[in-house]
């Protein structure tokens, strides 16, 4: 039994949801490890989001290059998209990051559009709080763009659409905090011939990160903070 006061939920382990071996958690397992928050993370390429988010704190959607809704995904896609409507019904907090921020979106019944313009690239948003989102540089990786879900308050935009988005405890990002500039640098290289199409440079991305990248890393740290600070069950 839990102690008279506490909050069961702040017992449970959260669990990160990994798409593909290139999208580890990586800043953001970092930074649960210094806070020393415990937490699971799902191969759901390999084992599915699971059944019950009840059974976790929270959720984290990782990003990847599925996106929900297109045709011929794979099928957990759609099995994670129930997932984060369940974790939604049961009051889980989820935090999306750019794949992840779809799902939330496309859980609360929003759409996913092509992006308009794509978005590559180490960049800056113009956010309303910055304390709570700074406003970067963030890696931005995304060919699609979630739209704001009825009922979301939207925190920051980028040229493309909403960059960031809160539902009720959840929190939507179509961006990716958790990226190093090296896991970037691997997207670069596996995606450069998508890129040269869009008339993006994969070494010149490359080389962005790598000046860029500690400051993407601060900010990382900034947002985390202020995700974990604003849940119901952080105290």
């Amino acid at each position: 039994m839990a102690p008279a006061g506490s909050n069961p939920k702040a017992m449970l382990p959260g669990i990160v949801l990994q798409h593909e071996p290139s999208g580890p958690p990586a800043r953001f397992a970092a930074w649960l490890e210094r806070r020393s928050i415990p937490y699971e993370v799902r191969r759901v390429w390999e084992d599915g989001p699971g059944a019950e988010p009840a059974q976790h704190a929270w959720v984290c959607s990782l990003g990847s290059d599925q996106t929900p809704g297109r045709p011929g995904a794979p099928a957990w896609v759609q099995e994670e998209i129930d997932f984060l409507r369940g974790a939604l019904a049961a009051d889980v907090a989820v935090l999306g990051l750019c794949f992840g921020g779809q799902a939330l979106a496309a859980a609360a019944d929003a759409r996913i559009a092509a992006a308009d313009p794509p978005e590559v690239g180490w960049l800056t948003i113009d956010s309303d709080d910055p304390s709570r989102v700074p406003r970067g540089p963030w890696l931005h990786f995304h060919y699609d763009q979630l739209v704001l879900p009825r009922d979301a308050t939207e925190l920051a935009r980028s040229p493309a659409g909403t960059a960031a988005f809160r539902l009720g405890p959840h929190l939507g990002l179509q961006f990716h905090p958790e990226a190093t500039p090296e896991i970037a640098e691997g997207w670069a290289i596996t995606e450069r011939r998508t890129l040269a199409r869009i008339g993006i440079d994969s070494a010149r991305l490359a080389a962005e990160g790598r000046r860029r990248g500690a400051a993407a890393g601060a900010a990382a740290d900034q947002l985390f903070d202020a995700w974990w600070a604003e849940l119901p069950h952080a105290s």
